[in-house]
């Protein structure tokens, strides 16, 4: 009997205090929203100028990505064949995989990559291979890369060329 009541007391002293602390908490979001209120009008303003522009910031890329999907001149989908890769030794066969999706992309998406010295030196177009393809081919580890996979390879105004997974891969 005694035992029960003590954890009584206990329990409700641990009520209490958490009463208290809740009680503790209200006030002090209470006197933040005063405080709040009595800022000057130019310090509020001068902090939604800052959020602004976090704000567009955060709307930015999406927009970016809107804007570069509608960019791609041209886009293949490709099956790509990486049987060769696993002739190379096991802890090689990985990276020989990623060099294979590029020169397959290089050749098939007519990717110039040199240019002569006579002629102006232009930015090269790049070749980007996305971390969904690169995650794909390194799933496993790096002996066991997959012997085929299906990309999208997509081609912008400026010759650029950036390799995704296909769709339902």
């Amino acid at each position: 009997m005694e035992k029960e009541d003590k954890e009584e007391e206990q329990v409700s002293e641990e009520v209490a205090e958490a009463e208290e602390e809740v009680s503790e908490e209200k006030t002090a979001e209470e006197l933040e929203e005063i405080l709040a209120e009595e800022e000057p009008a130019e310090e509020t303003a001068e902090a939604e100028e800052e959020a602004a522009p976090a704000e567009e910031e955060e709307a930015k890329p999406s927009k970016r990505k809107k804007k570069e999907e509608e960019e791609f001149v041209e886009e293949r989908v490709y099956t790509i064949p990486l049987g060769k890769a696993w002739v190379r030794p096991p802890k090689k066969r990985a990276p020989r995989a990623i060099q294979m999706i590029r020169a397959f992309v290089t050749k098939h998406m007519k990717l110039a990559m040199r240019v002569e010295e006579e002629e102006e030196k232009e930015e090269l177009p790049k070749l980007i291979i996305s971390n969904d393809v690169n995650e794909k081919v390194w799933g496993r580890g790096i002996e066991k890369p997959p012997r085929k996979i299906r990309v999208r390879a997509a081609k912008d105004k400026d010759g650029n060329v950036t390799v995704f997974l296909a769709e339902g891969e």
